[in-house]
């Protein structure tokens, strides 16, 4: 019934947004942002409950909860990276579009460090020699 909500805001949102754009494009554009944030605080529900069931499983397995909260912050960098790109494209600016992913991308591979190193010393531990 959600996706029925989500699908339905989007389309009333893409044909006010296509009436919109002829006469006034910045209206337009305000109310993709103003759907695009209804649409994300819609899930931020969702989202909550499965980050409290993965840290849940995270804590029974005995994982370190420092890697758990990096891998956690590294997917919502990934989600926010998009959603800011996809934003500014609808307006137009694929350049700055592209400039936001690297950004994501650039911090996201800075956040991995502990990450990567953790797991090249683990396989040099594992190597004979």
């Amino acid at each position: 019934m959600e996706m029925i909500q989500i699908v339905g805001i989007g389309l009333i949102t893409t044909v006010l947004a296509l009436i919109l754009k002829e006469q006034k494009p910045v209206f337009a554009f305000l109310l993709a942002l103003f759907a695009g944030m209804i649409i994300f605080l819609f899930l931020i529900g969702k989202i909550s409950a499965v980050i409290d069931v993965l840290e849940n499983m995270a804590a029974q397995s005995g994982v370190d909860m420092i890697f758990f909260r990096t891998i956690l912050k590294i997917i919502g960098i990934a989600y926010i990276a998009e959603f800011g790109a996809q934003i500014v494209r609808d307006a137009g600016q694929e350049s700055v579009a592209a400039k936001i992913e690297l950004a994501g991308k650039v911090l996201i591979l800075f956040m991995a460090i502990p990450i990567i190193t953790v797991i090249m010393e683990t396989v040099m531990k594992l190597m004979p020699g």
